[in-house]
């Protein structure tokens, strides 16, 4: 995990009274938002951002950013854990649904592979991205989404570690096979679910 930088911890606390249960298993309460990166920051103007879903699907999609503001918005009340150990409690994201962005697409593949501007990847199960599971988003407590948290729009993927949501996301590729994406093919856990644990590959 070398090439990670951070800033932002707010230091090691125990989570509000009545809210333990909702920490998993080898987490801590984080007030902050810690800024994760492999790698540096990109610079996404608005103007040049698209959003694809392409891969095995029956009819590719694709949305510029007048286009994509034109989709219907949800607010994305959530808690957050991160595989380097905090979970951040009731913070809240805005954006679009995935099963908005796959409705017209018409996938035929189980899997799906996020890539982002800057040319970070990671696999995902469709069905970890479909029936009200991921979005992608572009907004933060109300704000616009920060360029340091995957500004101007990043996959959300709440229920898995947060490397699973991708910043800076520029489409999903739909597959047939499970590849690995960065961090997978450097030791993580092909899934993540924070509840099991499922940080390495032999998790």
């Amino acid at each position: 995990m070398s090439d990670f930088f951070s800033r932002g911890f707010g230091g090691r606390r125990r989570p509000p009274e009545g809210m333990e249960d909702r920490i998993p298993p080898g987490q801590y309460y984080e007030r902050g938002f810690p800024v994760l990166t492999a790698g540096p920051t990109p610079t996404v103007d608005t103007g040049a951002w698209t959003f694809r879903v392409d891969g095995i699907v029956g009819a590719p999609q694709s949305w510029s950013w007048e286009e994509f503001r034109q989709l219907p918005f949800e607010d994305v009340p959530c808690d957050i854990h991160c595989v380097t150990k905090w979970s951040k409690l009731d913070t809240s994201f805005r954006g679009v649904s995935v099963d908005t962005l796959l409705e017209g697409a018409e996938p035929l593949g189980e899997f799906a592979m996020a890539y982002s501007f800057g040319g970070y990847t990671t696999n995902l199960a469709l069905e970890d991205l479909t029936d009200g599971k991921a979005w992608v988003v572009t907004e933060h407590e109300g704000e616009t989404l920060p360029e340091e948290h995957g500004g101007p729009a990043r996959l959300l993927v709440p229920h898995l570690y947060f490397w699973k949501s991708a910043k800076w996301v520029a489409g999903l590729r739909v597959m047939d096979s499970n590849e690995p994406g960065f961090w997978e093919s450097n030791g993580y856990h092909a899934h993540g679910d924070p509840w099991r644990e499922e940080r390495y590959w032999n998790d």
